[in-house]
């Protein structure tokens, strides 16, 4: 069969949807400042779909540094990949600075989190390695652990009694193997806003010998005392043998970092595949993110006014009865009942009648008969926002349980 007949056939979970999702449910223009109100097909919209966790998008500061670093220096410089000539002093500080946050030995600087994430975990293990992974891991993770090509092992969502089962499976490879075992988790589970059980986990290190990695893309900068993520939140910060983060999230930005030990560190900066074989980050974005976490460590008000929103927003959520999941967290998701068709018109209504722009998750991400709205507070959200919103979401919910929501009336937005 020609490869493209395939695809006239299997669009894929996400593409089976196109035909009436694109522009709108999939794909949409959100357009102006980068701010809780945006415009949307032309309209003004209340949104709550941006990882802008601490406002720095549009932060003064930021908006000046990243200009100033951009007329400088354009956004080519330095050309070439990090080992070759891409490497400069401002890359060397920024890594210095957080490895320091991080209370770790050194740092390396990622180009992109998803890629950096998947060339960790290739470069750390080999065939006679095994790793134990949570079974909600990010794409990121699940795409690193494809490549391994030694044994792997899944353990359900946070359960520990089931860690611990897969970590007997893995002690009984390794002493056949002679490699070692790597157990990955994550911070803040970025769909649903819980916390991976890390002081639970570093507690299993005193009966097995494993190292561990942590992706804290959604803890960096909202989670912990300083903002050091949650490992600092659960005082583990010591027992994370490797500490991921992104800078789209918390830090607005792109890029992120790993940091481990200087011989950990030391290794992956001539290991890391897609680091090695990629263009350094510019240099505005260098700078830029020098100026985010500056801020990010100067004005903990910051985190403050996030915490002050996101403790509106779910409770005020929860007194009038919606499921919010564990979240602990700044993400904030609300589980609702329908079909699909029921799941489209709700969101319709939200957008065209309330102004209110949030994202939507159906199946197979989350089981059949559940619609998740999730929704991101940040510290440029206002307690008037919140309160809106919830008022908004009040009606929704009361319109989906008396049916008015189950007959197809959604417009087809493909473009």
């Amino acid at each position: 069969m020609d490869i493209f007949e395939k695809i006239k056939k299997q669009k894929g979970p996400l593409g089976q949807y196109q035909d009436i999702a694109h522009g709108y449910f999939a794909f949409p223009k959100l357009e102006g400042e980068i701010a809780p109100r945006m415009k949307f097909r032309g309209k003004e919209v209340l949104t709550w779909s941006l990882n802008n966790y601490l406002g720095l998008a549009n932060h003064p500061e930021v908006r000046k540094a990243d200009a100033e670093a951009a007329e400088q220096y354009g956004m080519a410089y330095p050309m070439g990949a990090r080992m070759m000539s891409g490497h400069t002093s401002y890359h060397e500080e920024l890594e210095k600075q957080l490895a320091a946050f991080e209370k770790k030995e050194d740092a390396y600087l990622l180009n992109y989190g998803y890629q950096g994430m998947v060339s960790i975990i290739d470069a750390l293990v080999n065939r006679n390695d095994v790793i134990v992974y949570d079974s909600e891991a990010h794409a990121c993770i699940l795409d690193g652990v494809r490549l391994h090509m030694g044994k792997r092992f899944v353990f359900p969502h946070n359960n520990m009694e089931k860690l611990r089962l897969q970590l007997n499976h893995a002690k009984a490879v390794v002493e056949k193997t002679g490699g070692g075992i790597l157990v990955i988790t994550e911070g803040v589970y970025g769909m649903a806003g819980d916390l991976g059980k890390l002081d639970e986990i570093v507690e299993l290190k005193k009966e097995y010998n494993f190292r561990l990695l942590v992706d804290d893309a959604h803890g960096f900068g909202t989670m912990g005392k300083t903002g050091a993520g949650t490992s600092e939140h659960f005082g583990v910060m010591d027992e994370v043998d490797v500490y991921f983060a992104t800078f789209a999230k918390a830090m607005a930005g792109i890029g992120g970092f790993v940091a481990s030990t200087q011989e950990v560190i030391d290794y992956l900066r001539y290991n890391l595949r897609s680091q090695i074989f990629a263009k350094s980050l510019p240099m505005p974005m260098v700078i830029g993110a020098l100026k985010r976490l500056e801020l990010l460590k100067s004005k903990p008000e910051l985190k403050d006014k996030l915490w002050e929103i996101v403790r509106a927003l779910q409770n005020g959520l929860k007194e009038k009865g919606f499921d919010i999941g564990n979240t602990q967290s700044p993400v904030t998701p609300v589980f609702l009942k329908g079909t699909p068709i029921e799941a489209g018109n709700v969101v319709f209504d939200l957008r065209e009648r309330f102004n209110i722009f949030c994202s939507i998750v159906i199946y197979p991400v989350v089981p059949k008969g559940v619609i998740m709205l999730r929704l991101i507070p940040t510290a440029v959200h206002t307690l008037d926002d919140v309160k809106y919103t919830i008022e908004a979401f009040s009606e929704i919910q009361k319109n989906l349980q008396e049916g008015k929501y189950n007959k197809e009336v959604i417009p087809n937005f493909a473009l």
